[in-house]
């Protein structure tokens, strides 16, 4: 037994020290994967015969599972992606479901933000308060928002700043009716461009806000408040 938890534990290490580069939703899924694979050995070890390659197996079929069992897709999630949809229908924001699904709002800057700036825009502000509204009929999920930049100035102003702006989007969200601790913010700066910082037209791409929103699989299982 002692060796099957030294296969959960290297897995959770991997998990760890793998995941510092990755995206949000890279690092989302590769926890669910990585965690899987260590049950997965786990259980395959100790119902097989030989061990060892129903361990692998097990590894392997744990770490598909995994990667998805973090969060659920449920109808209700469904339902918020369409109406998100309709509501930004015409903008540039992106509505997707993220591979570990998660519901992903990408805003860029020409909603979002100026240069420089951490001040929500006037046209953000209708997204937003949609957005609120289906939060506030949906308070079962969890919701985290990333604020990004550009290359422009140093790691001192972007990190900051990147942060600021997630700040100011879950605030706007708050005094909306949102309980604040649905939330978790963070900032990247610019260190995940979506495209390369070599002209205007990419940087404005990579000045953007992401927010993802959860639904995990033992919330969804719970009573729901009335």
């Amino acid at each position: 037994m002692r060796r099957h938890f030294t296969v959960l534990i290297t897995a959770a290490t991997v998990i760890v020290s793998g995941c510092a580069n990755m995206t949000e939703t890279q690092r989302g899924t590769a926890t669910g994967a990585g965690i899987g694979a260590g049950l997965g050995a786990i259980l395959g070890a100790t119902t097989s015969d030989g061990g060892g390659k129903r361990a692998a197996a097990g590894a392997v079929i744990g770490g598909a599972a995994g990667a998805i069992a973090g969060n659920i897709w449920s109808s209700r999630m469904e339902e918020q992606k369409r109406k998100m949809e309709q509501a930004t229908q015409g903008t540039s924001v992106e509505v997707t479901q993220t591979a570990d699904n998660r519901l992903k709002l990408e805003i860029p800057s020409d909603i979002s933000f100026d240069v420089n700036r951490a001040d929500i825009k006037s046209n953000f502000r209708p997204v937003l308060d949609r957005f609120a509204s289906s939060l506030v009929e949906h308070p079962y999920t969890r919701v985290t928002i990333i604020g990004h930049t550009d290359n422009t100035g140093s790691d001192a102003i972007n990190d900051p700043l990147s942060v600021n702006r997630a700040a100011r989007t879950r605030e706007y969200l708050v005094t909306r009716g949102v309980a604040s601790n649905r939330f978790s913010i963070d900032g990247r700066g610019s260190h995940e461009p979506l495209v390369a910082n070599n002209s205007e037209a990419n940087r404005a791409k990579n000045r953007r806000v992401e927010i993802f929103v959860a639904e995990q699989q033992a919330t969804a299982q719970s009573p729901q408040p009335r």
